[in-house]
């Protein structure tokens, strides 16, 4: 049957809307992805598990990555503006303001982990003692973010090339090296830390502790709905972004799952370090090939890498919910104030000052991991409610709107939406088991920090902002609606 002509017109106009001055290749959008998705950061997490990490991988690409990457091009295909105007236009205008309230606040929670694990790195280039040591981590944590935040608001265009260079220099090739050292390892027939039989494909079952640990997987394929946004810069969207998207799975697969399986074959699970991990290995492997000098050269390397990912992510997330809070209100003025760089220097420090609060759970809580793997649930709790309101949205727009142009239409768009949506659903019920790695914590601790934040944090703080919001506080700017943000006179602050 033909397709309704209102349809058609739509698909014309939104995919053959005549050349595209700023093309690029699906192969390229691959490697995009790839590059703003794949770590050496969660190795650790999952090499616990030895082979069966190599499930505890797939099963979330499968229900997640994939439903993600393909309802976002949808999205982005046919709105811009990211998550807030698919939530907006799906769902209602509150609702696109908790997608990208949450869409910013995981990020109080991503650096306190992302920075514990560059103090462990470190520990590893002036002495390997302290990188279990509570108050060292907490320190690392606190001046290495206000020392982001002097750089962010001083709005230097340098964290661009290191963030470029970040996969290649603390991802690729550390990444390479260790699976390289590892297979030289296990083929002058030393024995891997982990078995590495049939019998230890999936991870042995002792309860839903057992497989807590998928949930970290989750934030480590997010962020795919906004790499979704290059959609449109394709030739052919239809048929080069899935391409794409396959491509760029396999890819973060590889680069998640060897490194974590060669990290497994050399230190014993029950002598992991969580944040630590990556450098334990490099450690051990250099100590058997008599290269101990080279130890400190990687720990640098990863730092820089993940130094340059925080600075790309520190200014962005709350330059999003900046401009939206300006054109409708959600923010005080305060928070809505520029300095003279341009840059939203208060929300940048107030932020600080919850990360300085957040750290400071590496001081009282004794078990460094521990710390880490509850600052990553709250994250990925968070988070997840953005993709609960994206999937929902995705499904009422296709069905409210299906003659808006778009494109790129995601195939069985219905059943992609329900996966990915039970899937998040899932994967935030059982982020509030404590993991084996937990130890021997108080379940109603542990209970109390993750719903407490996922509560305070993702619901309660930005349901406050909309009850007491005044008309007064709306200041629409053309210019910050550009991306531009340009400070106008009188905003202007030291």
């Amino acid at each position: 049957m033909d397709a309704p002509a209102g349809r058609t017109a739509g698909r014309k106009t939104a995919a053959h809307a005549g050349p595209k001055l700023n093309a690029i290749s699906w192969l390229a959008l691959a490697l995009m992805t790839t590059s703003s998705v794949a770590s050496l950061r969660a190795a650790p997490t999952m090499a616990v598990y030895g082979l069966a990490c190599v499930f505890l991988y797939l099963v979330p690409a499968i229900v997640f990555l994939l439903p993600t990457s393909l309802v976002s091009a949808e999205l982005a295909s046919g709105w811009s503006g990211g998550v807030y105007r698919w939530v907006a236009e799906g769902l209602s205008k509150p609702l696109g303001f908790l997608a990208v309230w949450c869409q910013f606040a995981m990020t109080i929670f991503y650096y306190p982990s992302l920075l514990a694990y560059v103090a462990s790195t470190f520990a590893y280039v002036i002495n390997p003692d302290l990188a279990s040591q509570g108050l060292y981590t907490a320190i690392v944590i606190v001046v290495t973010y206000w020392l982001g935040v002097f750089v962010s608001s001083r709005g230097t265009k340098t964290v661009a090339g290191l963030s470029s260079w970040g996969l290649v220099i603390g991802t690729l090739v550390p990444g390479l090296i260790l699976i390289v050292l590892g297979a030289v390892f296990l083929g002058q027939g030393n024995p891997s830390a982990a078995p590495m039989n049939s019998g230890h494909i999936l991870p042995p079952w002792t309860g839903l502790a057992s497989l807590v640990l998928i949930v970290n997987n989750f934030l480590s394929y997010s962020g795919m709905e906004m790499n979704a946004v290059h959609v449109s810069s394709l030739r052919k969207p239809a048929k080069e972004f899935p391409k794409a998207m396959f491509l760029a799975t396999g890819l973060v697969l590889l680069i998640f799952i060897l490194p974590a399986l060669a990290i497994s074959w050399v230190v014993p699970s029950s002598s992991l370090s969580l944040t630590a991990g990556v450098m334990q290995a490099f450690d051990a492997f250099f100590a058997y090939f008599n290269v101990t000098w080279l130890t400190p050269i990687l720990g640098l390397m990863l730092i820089a890498a993940a130094l340059g990912g925080m600075l790309t992510w520190l200014a962005g997330p709350s330059k999003g919910l900046l401009a939206i809070s300006r054109e409708e209100g959600y923010l005080p003025p305060f928070f809505q104030k520029l300095n003279k760089h341009g840059v939203q220097q208060n929300i940048l420090v107030t932020q600080g000052f919850v990360t300085t609060g957040i750290a400071l759970l590496y001081a009282f809580i004794p078990d460094v991991s521990s710390a880490y793997w509850i600052l990553s649930v709250i994250t990925t709790q968070v988070y997840l409610i953005v993709y609960l309101l994206m999937f929902v949205a995705a499904l009422r727009l296709r069905r409210n709107k299906p003659d808006h142009p778009r494109g790129f239409r995601a195939p069985m768009l219905p059943v992609l939406c329900v996966v990915g949506f039970v899937a998040s659903a899932a994967a935030m019920i059982i982020g509030f088991v404590p993991p084996s790695q937990y130890g021997s914590g108080s379940l109603i601790s542990y209970l109390f920090i993750v719903g407490g934040g996922l509560v305070i944090v993702g619901l309660l703080i930005p349901y406050l902002f909309l009850r007491f919001r005044k008309p007064s506080w709306k200041r629409p700017d053309t210019e910050w609606k550009a991306g531009v943000g340009t400070v106008t006179e009188g905003e202007a602050q030291a």
